[in-house]
């Protein structure tokens, strides 16, 4: 049975269970997607990949700078959706939105909760070294990602994935997810269990702070953190070439052998010491330039074996 749709999200993420909705012959009656934003070297307004999506569809657009009015919550009522489903959309939905479907508000949450409730589930769990992650379908309430859970599906996290490649996994398995909720539940068969109180951790939002690499951790931290941000927003060091300090972004390293002061280049292959053990750089990226091989990098700047990144 096919079911009344309100589809709310934003980012390359959602696009794909955007799509998997439609192709499943539900009838998305309305779109809901974050503004326009400004992009690009002429910060001309570039709609979000979901708002290209929906339109490519010709599906009804929403762009409401706030959902938080009485004007926003009748908008929401006269769509008349069985059911809204919520991607990343990147706002959060107060309790007359979450009460208007008659079936509810299904997230599509991209961890297995109650571990990575948050903005950044992806990153923080690469960042954290965890072995596995996955996604999950959630009936929403007015807390933070703490609904029921109605269907998960879990995914290895191999030793140098990426949160990129995390990213795009996820992001097909997740439209498939959702669509067979929705099948379950235009059944009547979408059963929802509490999460559990034990093993709750939040994903905070990633700030510039997070990016700057801390030599003095351990090399299997600081592997940890350079896949976990990767390809964005990318952990990076500091380097002065003889024009002042530059930013370098490292968006691969692998483990490497080697001691010597934590931030020091140890070997001309790229290797830095870190507070225990090393690492080597793979592929780096320096400000306004596109990403390269670590070789070619420290070719280019004539960094030598000795010198120390900040």
């Amino acid at each position: 049975m096919s079911l009344r749709v309100v589809f709310m999200g934003t980012p390359d993420f959602a696009v794909p269970t955007l799509a998997e909705i439609v192709g499943q012959g539900h009838e998305v009656v309305a779109v809901y997607t974050r503004e326009p934003a400004a992009a690009g070297r002429g910060m001309a307004l570039k709609p979000s990949p979901v708002h290209g999506m929906a339109e490519r569809f010709g599906l009804p657009v929403l762009t409401p700078k706030t959902l938080r009015t009485e004007e926003a919550a009748e908008t929401f009522r006269s769509h008349e959706a069985d059911v809204a489903v919520v991607v990343a959309y990147g706002m959060i939905l107060p309790l007359p939105i979450l009460e208007a479907p008659q079936l509810g508000c299904l997230n599509l949450h991209a961890s297995l909760l109650p571990r990575w409730r948050g903005a950044a589930p992806i990153q923080r769990a690469v960042m954290a070294g965890d072995a596995e992650t996955g996604v999950a379908v959630m009936r929403m309430e007015q807390g933070l990602d703490t609904g029921p859970v109605g269907m998960a599906e879990r995914v290895a996290i191999a030793p140098d994935m990426t949160a990129g490649e995390l990213h795009d996994r996820l992001m097909g398995l997740g439209a498939d997810l959702m669509v067979r909720a929705l099948a379950a539940l235009s059944r009547g068969g979408l059963n929802f269990t509490p999460q559990p109180e034990d093993g709750v951790t939040y994903a905070h939002k990633l700030t510039n702070a997070d990016g700057r690499i801390d030599w003095a951790k351990t090399a299997g931290d600081i592997h940890n953190h350079i896949r976990g941000l990767s390809p964005f927003p990318g952990a990076f060091f500091m380097a002065d070439f003889g024009k002042g300090p530059e930013r370098i972004k490292v968006l691969r390293a692998v483990l490497a052998i080697g001691s010597g002061a934590p931030g020091t280049l140890i070997d001309p292959n790229g290797s830095v010491a870190c507070g225990s053990g090393a690492v080597r750089l793979i592929q780096v990226q320096r400000a306004g330039k596109g990403p390269m091989g670590a070789d070619e990098f420290l070719r280019g700047v004539r960094l030598a074996p000795g010198t120390s990144l900040a």
